[in-house]
């Protein structure tokens, strides 16, 4: 019988972990109990990957709690209402709670903005969100339609972004994107975290134009309530040609 040598029994030990981590990395989207949309004037669509696995906006839940919006998921998802539009200059900016951290999941998983949306609620659907996770990490990302990256492949720390004390936990953050000449910020808690050229979302593959809707990212399976979603312009900018509609 043929002897395994320790080298292979590490190598074998190492692929069990990796594995395990994997598995805990790609955790199903779960289907969330009276799921569906019925916040008057909002609209939402699943990702692709989402979809193709059989997951539909049923399946995720957004109400309207007084002057707050509460999501959970479910798929990972854009809400947005398509007469919330900004352009030129301009901050949109919101505060989410997570009233569990990790309550839904096994892992953190993030939740956000998104701008420059064009032809959302189709398979073209284009936009560039910014999104927080109740570890202190923060992601930059974006559809066009295609995902691509801005930042690391498990985005980045930063000590504005809040840390829950343990899971189960709330969690609070205030997320603002800001277009502003030939940048795009992202502030988590009164603190840029991210700056990027204009130039790094609007391409072929990206943006079509850092114009156009915005609205709320959410990871799967997590939960945040929303309050304070709205536009203005960007400090020291002339009034953006945009439109806020309270939910």
């Amino acid at each position: 019988m043929r002897s395994i040598t320790a080298p292979a029994l590490a190598i074998a030990a190492i692929a069990l972990v990796g594995g395990a981590s994997a598995a805990r990395a790609q955790d199903s989207s779960r289907a969330v109990a009276g799921g569906g949309i019925s916040v008057a004037g909002w609209a939402g669509k699943v990702d692709a990957n989402e979809a193709k696995a059989g997951q539909t906006v049923a399946n995720a839940k957004l109400v309207q709690e007084g002057d707050a919006l509460h999501a959970t998921t479910g798929p990972a998802i854009a809400y947005w209402n398509p007469a919330n539009t900004a352009s030129g200059d301009y901050t949109v900016k919101a505060t989410f709670r997570e009233p569990q951290y990790m309550g839904l999941n096994n892992h953190p998983h993030p939740y956000g903005l998104f701008i420059g949306g064009q032809e959302m609620g189709t398979d073209a659907q284009s936009y560039a969100y910014c999104a927080a996770y109740g570890n202190g990490n923060f992601i930059m990302r974006g559809f066009g339609p295609e995902p691509f990256r801005l930042n690391g492949p498990r985005g980045e720390a930063n000590a504005a972004i809040k840390k829950a004390a343990a899971k189960g936990d709330p969690v609070t953050q205030e997320i603002a994107i800001t277009v502003k000449g030939d940048q795009v910020t992202c502030a988590v808690n009164g603190t840029v975290v991210g700056t990027y050229a204009k130039a790094d979302l609007v391409g072929a593959g990206k943006l079509k134009s850092t114009d156009g809707v915005y609205g709320i990212r959410m990871g799967h399976n997590t939960e945040a309530i929303v309050t304070g979603f709205g536009v203005t312009p960007a400090s020291g900018a002339a009034p953006a040609d945009s439109k806020v509609k309270k939910p």
